[in-house]
Parts: structure tokens; C-alpha cells; sequence
């Protein structure tokens, strides 16, 4: 069973979905700069610790909620 989690949305080109597909977990990440660039990852703690460098806290201090929400939808997969 595969189960699809959406991280982000902010159009079409660009968004981020996670999918769990046994004990492998998918990112794609979508962006109009860069295209499409896909992460496997055999764990959770492997994930985390890409999104933690990925989304560094620092370039969202103007937006705290949205960097809170984006870590708290990576927790939920």
C-alpha cells in the first residue's frame, strides 16, 4: 500500500509530496527552478535529517509558521 502525504502546495510547479511505499519513503520535490528532483530514503530519521538541512531555519525567520509547518507535515509521514 502506498500512502501519499502533500508537504506543500503553492501551485503546480511548485510543491513537494512524500510517498510511503513499504519501507521506502519518496520525495519529490517540484519547482520552477529546478524542476523535478526525486529523494529515496530507507528511514524516517534519514528523511528528517535531509529536511532539516533542506529547509534551514534560518532563511525562514520572517516566516516561523510557515518553516513550523512544513517540519510538522515531514512528522506526520
Amino acid at each position: 500500500m502506498i500512502k501519499k502525504h502533500e508537504i506543500y502546495k503553492t501551485d503546480n510547479w511548485n510543491m513537494m509530496t512524500v510517498e510511503v511505499q513499504g519501507r521506502y519513503i519518496i520525495l519529490r520535490e517540484i519547482s520552477d527552478q529546478w524542476g523535478e528532483d526525486t529523494h529515496t530514503f530507507m528511514s524516517r530519521p534519514a528523511m528528517m535529517a535531509w529536511v532539516h538541512g533542506r529547509f534551514n531555519k534560518e532563511a525562514y525567520k520572517d516566516n516561523e509558521e510557515e518553516y513550523h509547518k512544513i517540519i510538522e507535515a515531514f512528522k506526520q509521514v
